[in-house]
């Protein structure tokens, strides 16, 4: 992507213009963010009601009925589906509820296709695509997002009211996180291919106009909390301490003197438990590791779908990424769905080359070593990508 070049996606600024001003700042508002002539996935190219009606009634795709009934807020976690026993979607008649769908990205090509077009933002941010059919008066309520998202209404029409509020407390006991005191500063009205970017903790609410069927496109990144992130990277780092460290290894403390202050810690088991941490923690190639595989490790609901037959490089055809797969890199490493592989040479930049595109040609291929296409026929056999 020509993170210089004016994008239409953007409202005509180019991806550094808008990363340099607006991204984590202030919101934007695009007319016309995507349309049925825009260059990539068509506006009707991407899912309608009875799509997401479809998606939502598998167990294997996480969504919510959320509805408002007599002022309270109400939530429901599907399958929803017209079997015995599977919770029911209301009548389309029905005012003021909503379904929620997430990840479609992974399981509409259209909209994976959309996906792409965010890529100016690194990959280790961007998270995935939920879709949001509500009816008149729909909504989630008022509320605030910790991390940046877009909003494109891809069907019907939607009144946004935000605001950048600094109290974000929430109501007390409500199934959803629905602010207690929302004050918007302005307010839009969205209708087909208009996108809105805010920032996180900017608050917002939507709402569906009466119409045709208002659905509306989240596209989310992930931002992880520091101690979370902390404790993953600590979690993944302990597993291996034990091929680093002696587990005999006690301490000792052979020049102790007599103390006549008995509850006090010794300086020297201080310094133990600092050295003991610090074995932990590693190096800091240990923890680049362990942070790239972290950031690849496929979502709990994703699997894919492997091959039996071993792949053979006679006729090498283009191969692609699978939705599903996430590839990243460092400097010395190519991360793949939770897994590394170091990586240096021409190889290396074949592979990085493979995770920036998320595809290669058979011009590309026919440069690789065949340690490489072993790799990629690895891969291909585990359904991670495909020829």
């Amino acid at each position: 992507m020509n993170i210089n070049a004016p994008l239409q996606l953007l409202g005509n600024i180019t991806p550094a213009e808008f990363m340099a001003k607006y991204w984590q700042k202030k919101p934007l508002l695009v007319r016309g963010a995507v349309t049925d002539k825009t260059g990539f996935e068509a506006l009707s190219s991407l899912p309608c009601r009875s799509d997401l009606f479809e998606l939502a009634s598998r167990e294997d795709v996480p969504s919510r009925l959320v509805e408002l009934k007599k002022s309270k807020w109400q939530l429901t976690h599907g399958a929803f589906a017209s079997g015995t026993g599977a919770a029911k979607l209301p009548a389309l008649k029905t005012p003021d509820w909503t379904l929620l769908v997430q990840g479609v990205d992974l399981l509409d090509a259209a909209t994976h296709g959309l996906l792409q077009q965010f890529r100016f933002v690194p990959d280790a941010r961007l998270d995935d695509a939920m879709y949001s059919f509500a009816t008149a008066g729909g909504g989630v309520g008022p509320h605030f997002d910790s991390y940046d998202v877009f909003l494109l209404q891809t069907s019907g029409s939607r009144r946004w009211r935000i605001g950048a509020q600094k109290n974000l407390d929430l109501v007390d006991g409500a199934p959803l996180k629905i602010l207690a005191d929302f004050k918007p500063t302005k307010e839009y009205v969205l209708e087909a291919g208009d996108m809105l970017y805010l920032p996180p903790r900017y608050a917002h609410d939507g709402v569906a106009l009466a119409g045709d069927d208002c659905i509306t496109c989240s596209i989310g990144f992930r931002a992880p909390k520091k101690v979370e992130l902390a404790r993953e990277l600590m979690d993944r780092l302990s597993e291996d301490l034990a091929d680093r460290m002696d587990e005999a290894l006690l301490y000792t403390d052979k020049n102790q003197m007599a103390t006549d202050s008995p509850a006090q810690i010794p300086d020297a088991l201080h310094a133990f438990a600092h050295e003991a941490l610090q074995a932990a923690l590693g190096n800091k190639l240990d923890l680049q590791i362990h942070l790239g595989e972290y950031l690849t490790e496929p979502k709990p609901e994703v699997w894919f779908e492997a091959h039996e037959k071993k792949i053979t490089w006679t006729k090498i055809k283009p191969i692609k990424l699978d939705a599903a797969t996430r590839m990243m890199f460092d400097d010395k490493h190519i991360f793949i769905n939770g897994e590394s592989f170091a990586a240096s040479g021409a190889d290396a930049k074949l592979m990085r080359q493979l995770a920036n595109e998320r595809e290669l040609l058979t011009s590309d291929l026919a440069k690789a070593s065949g340690g490489a296409l072993d790799l990629l026929g690895e891969w291909i056999q585990a359904g991670w990508c495909h020829a």
